[in-house]
């Protein structure tokens, strides 16, 4: 019987889970999907409560893993197979070829001197990647990816003979033996496509929550400049459509909890950078829990910012690349068009096993988050199983590690 656990999701939630648990003394499995540990804190640029950057508390929890002998770390990997019962599983993950060597080498310049492209994926596809990349700033593990299928003919040729890839790498599969499972697969930000009446994503200004903080950003695709997509110039009138997608029962039917407090951070974000900008943020409700009511304040008091109590019908196409937003006042009951430069939908936490599927005995809500599998020795933490702030998904980290290591621990 191993005392092993296996933790599936490199995010903040499953990193603290590792972590924790290789601290009680288990061998620590830690499978993560993308190239590189962080999840969707990596991309922010600000998160709460200090409103400190992701490397911040990312940097600290690698530092952990690096100096801790009892984790095992498994990038652009897929938990592809479970047998077994709880207490003694047989896990089989599938390890996806990263064409690099195990080890850090600096590959910048050759990566500069290819052709091939490739929408980036840590920027939400606001901008491209090269074939052979490494997207995100203080990457851990500090290693390239190549692409094969982002080559040109001609990159193809150079990479070939290039020293330390190898592009014939195969995918292969091993066995875990574990004792019990951390599930911290984390969340997605809602599809603009599925909301046509906001644009479906077809508009140039009009973007996501998650995109505005990828532009914000000093690692982004602008230096940390917001400007539009269009046009690259400063936006100076901007709109915050709230609950794009969720309390809706044709899209989410719950609220996604982080939505108003992002909206609040991203005025402050456009304030900083440009005080002559005028905001307008359109909601059902205004939601900041706890002490982060003390944000909501502070942004409610800036008079670059205007609450309008009323949900947005439709964004429309206004003069130039500027869109028109349609939306009637709750409290006056005027229906209102005004036109701004940009918009950003407050697009609602979406659970990535909704969209994706687990060999794992436990069974999902209609809404795709975990509804149990604790009598399987299988616990979900953090976003996996409702819609969590940062903070609170590290906590749930930490209680997952626990329940976990009791079943690990034969208790």
């Amino acid at each position: 019987m191993s005392n092993a656990i296996l933790v599936v999701g490199g995010g903040l939630t499953g990193l603290t889970a590792a972590i924790e648990a290789a601290e009680l003394g288990h061998e620590v499995y830690l499978v993560e999907k993308n190239p590189w540990l962080g999840g969707r804190v990596a991309q922010l640029t600000k998160y709460f409560p200090k409103l400190c950057p992701p490397s911040c508390g990312l940097e600290i929890q690698f530092q952990r893993i690096k100096k801790n002998p009892l984790i095992k770390c498994f990038t652009m990997t897929e938990l592809v197979g479970l047998k077994g019962k709880k207490g003694g599983y047989t896990a089989k993950i599938r390890l996806n070829p990263r064409h690099t060597p195990p080890f850090n080498v600096d590959f910048s310049l050759l990566a500069s001197s290819l052709e091939g492209e490739a929408p980036s994926e840590f920027e939400l596809g606001m901008t491209k990647r090269k074939a052979l990349y490494k997207a995100m700033p203080f990457a851990f593990p500090a290693r390239w990816v190549l692409d094969p299928s982002a080559l040109s003919k001609s990159d193809a040729a150079r990479v070939a003979g290039a020293k330390f890839l190898n592009i014939n790498e195969k995918a292969k599969e091993i066995e875990l033996d574990v004792a019990s499972i951390i599930v911290a697969t984390g969340w997605r930000p809602y599809d603009m496509a599925n909301l046509p009446n906001l644009g479906g994503g077809k508009w140039k200004n009009c973007i996501s929550n998650m995109q505005m903080e990828r532009l914000a950003s000093p690692f982004g695709p602008t230096g940390g400049v917001i400007k539009r997509p269009s046009d690259g110039q400063r936006p100076l009138s901007v709109a915050f459509a709230q609950c794009a997608g969720s309390r809706d029962q044709n899209h989410l039917n719950y609220c996604s909890y982080i939505c108003c407090m992002a909206t609040f951070k991203q005025c402050l974000y456009l304030v900083e950078q440009n005080p002559q900008v005028r905001i307008t943020v359109y909601y059902i409700d205004l939601r900041a829990p706890g002490r982060y009511i003390n944000t909501l304040e502070k942004v409610q008091k800036l008079p670059n910012v205007r609450f309008v109590k009323g949900k947005v019908a439709e964004i429309l196409p206004g003069r130039g690349d500027n869109l028109r937003v349609v939306a009637e006042n709750a409290i006056t009951g005027e229906k209102q068009t005004l036109e701004y430069e940009l918009c950003v939908l407050a697009t609602g936490m979406q659970p990535s096993l909704a969209a994706e599927s687990l060999p794992l005995p436990m069974p999902l809500d209609m809404d795709g988050f975990v509804a149990g599998g604790e009598e399987a020795g299988i616990f979900a933490a953090g976003c996996a199983r409702m819609p969590l702030d940062v903070s609170r998904s590290a906590q749930a980290g930490t209680a997952a590690a626990l329940k976990a290591s009791q079943i690990a621990k034969g208790r």
